[in-house]
């Protein structure tokens, strides 16, 4: 999807909170971004952001967990966010809620 190069095995390795939290911290730059018209660092943060939730999707799947409809949902909320002008207003708090736990669990 983009020329987002990450460690998938190492991103497989983290716990539920921090790869949500940093997904999260990407979601945030592209919201954040759209808001001062800056089209190149929304794009740009969105491709990222896109990329942890698919390798998060993929990790899921192995891990046989419950949660990848969930996901699907919020990815989808965040395209929607962030290509067109219907704009969810949960999408940044439902994110943060897991950076907040991530940084409780250090």
């Amino acid at each position: 999807m983009s020329n987002h190069v990450f460690d998938r095995k190492a991103w497989a390795a983290l716990d539920v909170f921090n790869q949500m939290g940093n997904i999260g911290s990407e979601v945030g730059r592209a919201i954040t971004a759209k808001h001062q018209g800056k089209e190149l660092r929304k794009m740009s943060a969105f491709y990222r952001g896109m990329d942890l939730i698919n390798a998060t999707i993929d990790t899921w799947q192995t891990q046989k967990r419950g949660a990848i409809p969930e996901l699907l949902r919020a990815r989808e909320q965040f395209a929607e966010t962030i290509l067109t002008d219907k704009e969810d207003p949960t999408l940044e708090r439902y994110f943060m809620q897991f950076a907040i736990a991530a940084r409780g669990t250090r």
